[in-house]
């Protein structure tokens, strides 16, 4: 029997108190690797963006007042006073009644206040025949148009995504200072467990929650890091566990912490360090058998074998540990309102978490359905889930019809 069920508010608590979720550190990293991680400090624009007033498009640059009055019938001819090239400094000035040839990116010459387009202009010669009039700045890029000195572009916590990245390339960065990763040991246990890829023996079932954990740490912000399926047998859980934590920020283990005489990890958790296990189970369904040990400052979370109640315990209770090692802003859970196809029942005493699929839609209402399955340990309750309904310890029931909240399981 497990020694005393923590209610699952008292689990969070004691969690938080035992666990300091704020970032490991930051580390400086290559611009060219740095997609998907957390920025650690503001970035603040040294120079201007675009440096130098440029040209939007591929024409002459002129003095604007010098156009003014050119049409199809009536051109304004200006005198060639040289070219711009792109990436080279202007090294010529435009004076009235003169217009220099300038490309696209081009900066714009001194003198220059505007640029015709080539489509709207004819050479012949040296001499330019402007038909359309252009105003000034009219197809000029200002310098500091798109980022502007001393102005913060990117605010600590951003996610570096490709726009973000683009942005810091543009200010010249090489290199950004981003949130470490952190490393999560993830552990499978159990004589049934085998390694997908390997024929399947009798009595034998696939690593299910080794893969969908990993993928579920790496949402979060996380490095999985595998260290294999181990067998029910106490000294090689203990050796496994202790390598885990010399090498890892957090640990997970999947199995092996119900009461049965194979399920070593609780009494091997509690020999490992201060001051060892502080959840021994939790007053929910699913999810009751969840272990969760503090040792010498790093957490060791022993979920559940059944796959459904692993990944759903990780969504609740581990998910918002690895995000905020990472630096992440909290993933907040997407949420809408339902109604129940039928009477919905908790487990008596304990917080339950009900798998509903949604019909219906938003407009005309949804109907949220329970998936029936009757044990935790189909891995196709995740599959045919859109998300979950909460019923709280003091609950009866929900009545068919009742309005509810569905907790999405994809991402906010």
């Amino acid at each position: 029997m497990f020694r005393k069920l923590s209610t699952f508010e008292e689990a969070k608590k004691i969690i938080q108190k035992h666990f300091d979720a704020k970032p490991l550190g930051v580390e400086e990293i290559p611009l060219i690797e740095a997609y998907n991680r957390i920025l650690a400090e503001d970035v603040t624009a040294t120079l201007d963006v675009p440096p130098f007033n440029r040209s939007t498009v591929d024409g002459y640059a002129v003095k604007a007042e010098d156009t003014f009055g050119a049409d199809e019938n009536k051109p304004i001819i200006l005198e060639l006073c040289g070219t711009v090239n792109v990436g080279e400094p202007p090294k010529l000035h435009v004076k009235n009644g003169k217009t220099a040839e300038i490309v696209t990116g081009a900066p714009i010459p001194e003198g220059a206040d505007a640029v015709v387009m080539t489509e709207n202009t004819e050479r012949v010669d040296n001499r330019i025949y402007i038909y359309s009039a252009v105003v000034k700045d009219e197809n000029v890029m200002k310098a500091g148009s798109d980022i502007k000195k001393g102005e913060t572009v990117i605010r600590k916590g951003q996610s570096l995504g490709p726009r973000e990245i683009g942005a810091l390339a543009a200010l010249g960065h090489s290199k950004v200072k981003v949130y470490k990763i952190p490393q999560v040991a993830v552990l499978s246990t159990g004589a049934e467990v085998t390694a997908p890829g390997k024929p399947l023996p009798p009595g034998k079932i696939y690593d299910i929650n080794a893969y969908s954990i990993s993928a579920a740490i790496t949402e979060s912000g996380g490095k999985p890091v595998f260290l294999g399926v181990l067998p029910d047998d106490a000294a090689e859980v203990e050796k496994a566990i202790k390598k885990a934590l010399a090498s890892a920020d957090i640990v997970i283990t999947s199995g092996g912490v119900s009461v049965g005489p194979k399920d070593v990890i609780p009494k091997t958790l509690e020999k490992l360090g201060k001051p060892g296990l502080i959840v021994c189970g939790i007053a929910i369904k699913p999810g009751k058998p969840t272990t969760v040990a503090a040792v010498d400052g790093k957490l060791v979370f022993a979920l559940p074998g059944h796959p459904t109640s692993a990944l759903l315990i990780f969504h609740l209770l581990v998910r918002p540990i690895i995000e905020g090692k990472a630096g992440r802003k909290t993933t907040e859970t997407v949420k809408v309102k339902a109604s129940a196809s039928t009477r919905m029942f908790p487990a008596r005493g304990r917080r339950t978490f009900v798998m509903v699929k949604l019909t219906g839609d938003e407009a005309k209402g949804l109907i949220a359905e329970p998936v029936p399955t009757g044990l935790s340990g189909a891995i196709t309750t995740l599959l045919k889930a859109d998300g979950f309904v909460e019923i709280t310890e003091n609950q009866q029931f929900i009545d068919t019809g009742e309005e509810v909240t569905v907790h999405l399981f994809k991402k906010g």
